[in-house]
């Protein structure tokens, strides 16, 4: 188990290996986007690491916040895993963008099929 705090919300224990979109959406009740259904394309489920960022990220997550010009501001919840103790702030909410809803149910793995690069300095 893992320790996941949501800045605002509070502190939860969550599974290791557990999707970090999923553990804030599922253990900390927060209504997180995932428009694109967590395949690393939309970016609705930036998130911000206040402590416990992982050093290694997808190559989807690298491609697409370089691509969006959001490299080292924000990272995404739905490339990551939960897998040590991590504080974040969750930066985008159904309710704070008014939007209909969250997006698709994201699948419990990774998607797409992770592979793993080093974080940019």
């Amino acid at each position: 188990m893992s320790n996941l705090e949501v800045e605002g919300v509070g502190t939860f224990d969550v599974a290791d290996g557990k999707r970090l979109v999923l553990a804030i959406e599922e253990d900390a009740g927060v209504d997180i986007l995932h428009r694109c259904g967590s395949y690393a394309k939309c970016t609705t489920c930036r998130i911000e690491y206040l402590e416990g960022e992982p050093q290694k990220m997808t190559k989807a997550e690298l491609e697409v916040l370089r691509s969006r010009n959001l490299l080292g501001q924000v990272r995404l919840s739905c490339q990551a895993l939960c897998d040590h103790n991590m504080k974040v702030r969750v930066l985008m909410t159904v309710s704070s963008t008014g939007l209909d809803g969250p997006g698709p149910h994201p699948e419990e793995t990774i998607t797409p099929e992770p592979e793993w690069v080093d974080k940019p300095a």
